[in-house]
């Protein structure tokens, strides 16, 4: 019992501490900073386990990326992280989190956060941020192509893909808008 009587007294003065930063922090706002916390805990430790099964497969990283292996990732990651965050089609994913508020411009939708604070909250910002989410998507690109770096290529280029096609959906969409026609400027 001395042990947890212990940790009671070096505990209290960080719990203190941590309380005052989360009201000068919020300012009457209900910031989920706890949940924050964990969600860095929970993508440190995914990043950590991930280098450890890395480092225990045996296999080499790669002593450089390829430039067009990188655009692929970095496209793939976009088109990946709004897919999740935005998408209709993974409504079922934010929708323990959030609250549906409408469309938001095309083929995307407006949610809002259903929880105030602690995890859900955390989490709901996470998965309606597009921003937030690439951070994570990522991620698991990395680790996927010092796995499987052909299987992740083809999965990139899917997204890549996908992400051309949306530019060429909303040129083709202006275009038929009379983008190209000339407008009434005066001179």
């Amino acid at each position: 019992m001395a042990i947890a009587d212990e940790m009671q007294r070096i505990g209290a003065p960080v719990r203190r501490w941590a309380r005052i930063q989360r009201r000068e922090y919020s300012q009457g706002e209900p910031r989920p900073l706890s949940g924050d916390l964990g969600a860095m805990g929970v993508y440190s430790a995914v990043v950590a386990a991930g280098a450890v099964v890395v480092r225990a497969s045996g296999r080499p990283l790669p002593r450089r990326i390829p430039l067009g292996d990188a655009v692929l990732l970095t496209v793939g990651t976009f088109r990946l992280a709004r897919r999740i965050a935005k998408d209709p089609v993974t409504s079922p994913l934010r929708a323990p989190f959030t609250a549906f508020q409408g469309p938001s411009g095309h083929a995307e939708v407006a949610e809002e956060v259903r929880e105030h604070g602690g995890v859900k909250h955390a989490v709901g910002e996470l998965l309606t941020c597009p921003f937030c989410l690439a951070q994570w998507v990522g991620t698991a690109f990395v680790f996927a192509y010092v796995a499987a770096p052909n299987a992740t290529r083809l999965a990139a280029l899917t997204m890549t893909a996908v992400a051309g096609s949306d530019v060429l959906q909303f040129a083709y969409d202006a275009i038929q808008n009379g983008a190209l026609e000339p407008g009434d400027e005066e001179g």
